[in-house]
């Protein structure tokens, strides 16, 4: 993060004595990322932050390496809402969607409070796409809601509770959520910061629309298990004492929400190319947020988009409000993917451009993810994916 926070109890200069009421130390807890050469968090714990009772064997959802190849090569849909259910929570119950070795998206409706969690392999960045809750950090509580991004650090112990827990299938019922995770960190793109990590003038968003918990969350609580994704797979981590028992922390790293409704879009007299709309960056992929805006003012423009092959990359869209008007006719609906690889030209559905001409304004939301290796599909994608996309250009049907 660009910026630094204090929150709770902290003594006046870091690692020095600090002690409890009782008169015993706090524990220090230094999170860091590229090992002491980057941005951390110092937190201080009421118990030891190292101290595990057990340690036993955990399959996580969406096992690496279990996605399949995009062949044939054709361009995809899948029907997330297909997924959707009771009785799942916001970590195990997730589907697999898209993945390489570099980022993973998956989808999950949730009804339940997750386990207690902490991803040693990525930062994440969940999109929420409908409901509400909390996500409980030991950094603190933030609550959330639809069109926020998360943004959770890399080994950040954590659980969502969804507002409406073990509510029957319904549209109030489920927290939607689309999973980003990397294999390295995720943050604003460096062109909107200054060299000092301050936000620009020029960028779409900044420092006032982030939202991050502002006091401690304290719980108490012996023999607590943890849920880890980590590099050989996962693991159930029984921890003696409660990792939420955190009375203090500062630094520059720490989770935090921003709501897609406070990115301010970008326009032009003809139609703007997607890096307008870039929101976050990780290792090999950009995150685009295209939200309702004004769209362009040429007397000859075309305001949907022109056709266009990102010769180095893969596109993934999720549609999550709105109406998006250059797809009208396709099948994409509210929380709809869409999957456009490299080797394929693709843009507007036939009589899109026309029926554009003389609009002024787009009243559409979607999440944009661009990486920069192929994209394999993975079971939650298998189990929802609408085989007649592909021919929806031709007008013809098939598989």
């Amino acid at each position: 993060m660009p910026f630094y926070r204090a929150v709770g109890e902290i003594p006046r200069k870091r690692h020095t004595q600090f002690r409890r009421p009782d008169g015993g130390l706090y524990s220090e807890e230094l999170m860091g990322v590229e090992g002491f050469s980057s941005d951390s968090a110092l937190l201080y714990h009421h118990g030891l932050p190292t101290a595990i009772v057990d340690s036993a064997e955990w399959e996580p959802p969406g096992p690496i390496g279990s996605a399949v190849p995009n062949r044939p090569l054709k361009p995809r849909h899948f029907l997330t809402h297909k997924l959707d259910g009771s009785g799942l929570d916001a970590v195990t119950g997730r589907h697999l969607l898209l993945g390489n070795g570099d980022v993973r998206l998956s989808y999950v409706a949730a009804t339940e409070a997750s386990p207690l969690y902490r991803n040693a392999i990525s930062d994440e960045c969940v999109y929420v796409e409908s409901g509400a809750g909390v996500v409980e950090t030991s950094f603190g509580a933030l609550e959330v809601g639809q069109g926020d991004y998360v943004i959770l650090p890399t080994s950040t112990i954590h659980r969502w509770v969804p507002a409406v827990s073990g509510a029957e299938p319904s549209d109030t019922g489920h927290l939607r959520l689309f999973v980003i995770e990397a294999t390295g960190h995720i943050g604003p793109p460096k062109r909107y910061l200054s060299a000092k990590g301050q936000f620009l003038e020029s960028s779409p968003y900044c420092e006032r629309d982030l939202r991050s918990p502002s006091e401690p969350l304290r719980a108490e609580g012996e023999d607590v298990e943890v849920y880890v994704r980590h590099r050989a797979g996962g693991t159930k981590l029984t921890y003696a004492h409660h990792p939420f028992d955190v009375v203090g922390w500062d630094g520059c790293l720490y989770p935090y929400a921003f709501n897609i409704a406070d990115f301010e879009p970008l326009t032009g007299r003809v139609h703007q190319p997607p890096p307008v709309h870039q929101t976050f960056e990780g290792p090999n992929f950009v995150v685009c947020s295209f939200v309702p805006r004004k769209v362009d003012y040429h007397p000859l423009s075309i305001p949907v988009p022109y056709n266009h092959h990102n010769v180095d990359s893969d596109e993934v869209l999720f549609y999550t409000g709105g109406n998006y008007e250059a797809r009208r006719g396709s099948g994409i609906n509210q929380g709809s993917i869409s999957l456009h690889p490299s080797g394929l030209t693709h843009g507007p559905q036939p009589g899109a451009a026309e029926r554009s001409i003389g609009a002024e304004f787009f009243d559409e939301l979607a999440v944009m993810v661009d990486t920069f290796r192929p994209l394999e599909i993975g079971d939650g994608g298998v189990a929802c994916e609408d085989p007649a996309y592909a021919w929806t250009w031709s007008g013809r049907h098939g598989g």
